[in-house]
């Protein structure tokens, strides 16, 4: 019997229910090659799937049928225009969070100031956010915390092979960086809440980054409660949160005292960041 050829093996993915894209990069996974090689696929579709291969290709088949993301079975992520290393220590990044990133570099003060600009990303994760900024800001001192030491592994290697320089502290929220006073802090904590039916697509994820209290908001709330003792006057909170929980978001920003309180949309339209000012003067 002859080897499928690498169409039919797409073609026999997507009958199996696999999203197109997803087999394309998990085949090309398989084959050894890069996943972002598409273009590849499509000039040699007829070549036979070698028999190692195969073996490779059925292994992330299954895995993908049963909701494993695509990011951990390449071991990789693209964020901000950076390849990150992901596994099943550390949430998928997710493209909604760049619209964070980019209210990061909006709230950091300009470049060339007197002092540096010093930026904190709470419960980093993979390092996302953090990278990104360090990536972007090379002159700015950021420092990434996480309660997870796993997750800390994970981000502590993106940066080493990275080459950005982030300095990382091991603790629960603003508990980590004691005395320490930013520029802008940047969060994207747990927000689902506990029992919220979406969570049934996310098991493959490390529930203690995902979920918060009854509403989701409880890590939310403990940031914005201690993140004036941890603000620079002038200095930023911005907060990643749940698509209905901007407006819960700015309520507490404005109850803790802080000022400027928006939310930003992200890439659907929806207001996915919300943020506010510590005052100059208190």
């Amino acid at each position: 019997m002859n080897a499928p050829t690498l169409r039919d093996t797409l073609h026999q993915a997507q009958q199996h229910g696999l999203d197109r894209l997803d087999a394309q990069m998990l085949l090309l996974h398989a084959l050894g090659r890069s996943p972002h090689d598409r273009a590849w696929l499509l000039t040699h579709d007829s070549d036979a799937l070698p028999d190692a291969a195969a073996t490779r290709w059925h292994t992330l088949l299954q895995r993908r049928q049963t909701g494993e993301p695509v990011a951990y079975l390449l071991g990789e992520k693209a964020f901000f225009g950076l390849n990150l290393a992901v596994d099943t220590r550390v949430l998928v990044p997710r493209p909604d969070t760049e619209t964070l990133v980019e209210w990061a570099l909006e709230a950091m003060p300009a470049v060339g100031g007197p002092m540096p600009p010093r930026v904190l990303d709470l419960g980093t994760g993979s390092g996302a956010i953090a990278l990104a900024l360090a990536q972007q800001r090379p002159d700015a001192h950021i420092t990434a915390t996480d309660a997870s030491a796993d997750a800390l592994a994970v981000a502590q290697a993106n940066a080493q092979r990275l080459g950005l320089a982030v300095q990382f502290a091991h603790g629960h929220w603003l508990a980590a960086v004691p005395g320490q006073r930013f520029d802008v802090i940047a969060s994207n904590p747990p927000y689902i809440a506990e029992g919220d039916p979406h969570l049934r697509a996310l098991t493959h994820e490390p529930i203690s980054a995902l979920t918060s209290g009854a509403d989701g908001l409880d890590d939310i709330r403990s940031i914005i409660r201690q993140a004036g003792d941890a603000l620079l006057p002038g200095g930023w909170m911005l907060l990643e949160h749940g698509h209905d929980q901007a407006a819960a978001a700015r309520a507490l920003l404005r109850c803790a005292g802080f000022v400027q309180v928006s939310s930003r949309t992200d890439l659907a339209g929806i207001e996915r960041c919300s943020g506010g000012c510590w005052p100059q003067q208190r």
